[in-house]
């Protein structure tokens, strides 16, 4: 039997106690950290997923008003709940603006509704064209004028008045010899009676750099006015010869249209500009005026209602993400050597 003495006789001391025993365990609770960022990352994915949605619904809501005004504009809708009329009575105003062409505020698509809305609403006592251009196309320009005569003679006591800005010139002015007045600024530009096709010739420069114009074609004359093949007299003439009759349209619409005011003189119809005071002395104006004093004083409606027919919004949104890119470029070959009123 033993006891706890050891051999000096003294008691032996009870050994120290140790560290307590780690507690079991238990099935792999989740820590703390890791809850938060998983409950971060789904909310963060639902706020994504809640903003996707609602840019979804605008493009889409944007996308059917585009649309919905698009077919409204092309209808003639009017979408401010009212027409025209509940105005009163007023002037009509349309704009011309640039030149006379297939496109934009001188074409003959642009104006000539402009002219029959304006003319058939029965608020509107008087029709001003406000014209600032420089001329272009004959074929949009007679378009217009033809469409002006036609309405004239539907609407015998509605007016249509012409307002000059800058220059009314060539093209500018067959529109404008079309209407009951023509007023202008003493200082406008007006007149340019006349026609001309232009373009150019590189069959020296290409003698010079050693190039060879290699072009084929079924009819003597189908490559006529080619840049790059020397012109012909026989060519010329024919050329010469059609803008002579194009001059004399030119020439037989504003006799017609200015009438008895006209005072011709030998250089009236041979392409030259004058001041608006000159062309008033010459009967090419009647009176100087603005598109507010003509309202004011000389169709008595000072309220003026804008009927020109303006690019919609969808339009500009195409043009903007370049739906109209390769158009230019056919427009420029097909309008080369093209007779103009310019």
């Amino acid at each position: 039997m033993s006891d706890n003495n050891d051999n000096t006789g003294q008691p032996t001391p009870p050994p120290a106690p140790g560290p307590a025993p780690a507690p079991a365990p238990a099935d792999n609770p989740p820590i703390k950290w890791e809850r938060e960022v998983l409950e971060k990352l789904v909310f963060a994915t639902l706020k994504e997923q809640r903003a996707n949605r609602r840019w979804s619904i605008f493009f889409k809501v944007s996308m059917l008003a585009i649309i919905f005004f698009a077919v409204a504009n092309y209808f003639g809708i009017n979408l401010m709940g009212g027409d025209a009329e509940a105005l009163g009575r007023h002037t009509a105003l349309i704009e011309i603006e640039g030149s006379i062409e297939s496109e934009g505020s001188g074409a003959a698509d642009t104006v000539i509704p402009s002219l029959n809305k304006a003319f058939a609403d029965t608020g509107s006592v008087a029709i001003v064209l406000h014209i600032n251009s420089p001329g272009g196309s004959a074929v949009q320009a007679g378009m217009i004028v033809d469409e002006i005569h036609r309405l004239r003679r539907g609407y015998p006591q509605k007016p249509l008045y012409v307002v000059v800005d800058e220059i009314c010139a060539s093209g500018g002015y067959y529109i404008a010899s079309a209407a009951d007045r023509i007023y202008v600024n003493k200082a406008s530009i007006i007149g340019s009676i006349g026609v001309l096709m232009d373009g150019f010739g590189f069959t020296g420069t290409m003698e010079k750099l050693g190039v060879e114009r290699r072009l084929l074609t079924a009819g003597e004359n189908k490559g006529f006015m080619d840049p790059f093949s020397p012109q012909s007299e026989k060519q010329k003439l024919h050329a010469q010869t059609m803008l002579k009759e194009i001059h004399q349209q030119f020439i037989d619409v504003v006799r017609t249209g200015r009438g008895k005011r006209l005072k011709e003189t030998p250089d009236m119809f041979s392409g030259l500009y004058w001041t608006g005071a000159r062309a008033i002395e010459m009967g090419l104006a009647d009176d100087l005026g603005s598109v507010d004093s003509v309202a004011r004083d000389v169709v008595k409606a000072e309220d003026i209602v804008d009927y020109t027919q303006h690019e919609n919004l969808p339009e500009r949104v195409l043009k903007k993400f370049g739906a109209a890119v390769g158009h230019g470029a056919i427009k420029a070959a097909a309008e080369a050597a093209k007779p103009s009123l310019r």
